[in-house]
């Protein structure tokens, strides 16, 4: 049984992350709050607008869609998105990222780690492992209910709540990650600044967002232009996953220009192509070639 979902819509009058006025900006189409299959045309739903900022390249939704109760989109039991063996932590969890952050940040005893939109506290439990004390805060309430239950998170270390609810002391933590979360929140240029006021100086912000370059997403949109139709594969903002942007590098060098930050780095990752197997022998070492896989990856430093 499908639960009844309700929506607000707030219009955007210029971008969130170079703020640039949206009436320059490129509509791209519409999208729909379900899965659009090859001919959404001959589908039933409510569409929302698909814009691109022509200054920095973040694509979002315009009118933005705010549900009344955010636990519509996100109280969810773990276990309808994983299988039991996903509540199981292992040594290559985070590994990558954490050798990536030895290179940008000077590791010493007593560091402080935040990990926003902590989920089931997978990170934290890797990053404990290291030395790190390890705190972060989670919006769903089924998520966080199960990261004191099944993984044994500390209830003193892990919030409930979401960004615009949830404070600490400033210049308090040596990282902080937004792991494949800033795409889901309502302000993420008011949601980066917040973090950097809880950042030390020299400190690391870890952000890992869907990419506006990415190659498929360009591909499936062809193939809905070619049928005539101008709706786009971009963003899913009134159905799961619940994406309301999609960001360029720019976006980042633009609003670190603007609030005083270093971009430290930057790197894509093909991830996923969704496309026959045969296809990916030539889409994934294109896209590897191109920097147009579906995750940027963004590491920030305060000055």
């Amino acid at each position: 049984m499908t639960t009844q979902k309700r929506y607000f819509f707030n219009h955007i009058e210029s971008c969130n992350m170079c703020g640039s006025p949206t009436a320059t900006h490129q509509v791209l189409g519409k999208r729909l709050n379900g899965s659009q299959g090859k001919n959404p045309k001959e589908k039933i739903g409510i569409a929302t607008t698909v814009v691109k900022c022509t200054d920095c390249g973040l694509i979002y939704s315009n009118p933005q869609p705010v549900p009344f109760d955010i636990q519509d989109h996100y109280g969810v039991p773990p276990e309808s998105y994983w299988i039991e063996s996903y509540f199981t932590t292992n040594d290559n969890y985070f590994k990558g990222e954490i050798e990536r952050l030895r290179q940008l940040l000077d590791f010493k005893e007593g560091m402080k780690s935040l990990d926003i939109g902590a989920g089931l506290g997978k990170q934290m439990i890797a990053l404990s492992k290291i030395g790190f004390e390890t705190y972060g805060f989670e919006p769903s309430k089924q998520f966080y209910e199960r990261a004191l239950s099944k993984m044994g998170i500390n209830p003193d270390r892990l919030k409930l709540g979401m960004i615009e609810e949830i404070d600490y002391p400033e210049n308090h933590f040596d990282f902080i990650s937004f792991g494949a979360v800033l795409e889901h929140l309502y302000d993420p240029s008011y949601s980066i600044l917040k973090a950097m006021k809880w950042l030390k100086p020299n400190g690391i912000i870890h952000i890992e967002v869907p990419s506006s370059a990415w190659l498929i997403g360009k591909i499936l949109n062809l193939f809905y232009k070619l049928k005539q139709t101008d709706y786009v594969s971009n963003l899913s903002p009134m159905h799961e996953p619940f994406h309301l942007y999609e960001f360029g590098v720019k976006s980042f060098q633009e609003h670190s220009k603007k609030y005083g930050y270093e971009l430290a780095l930057h790197e894509y990752y093909v991830c996923q192509t969704f496309m026959p197997k045969i296809a990916d022998s030539i889409l994934v070492p294109y896209m590897k070639w191109t920097n147009t896989g579906m995750q940027l990856c963004v590491w920030l430093r305060k000055k």
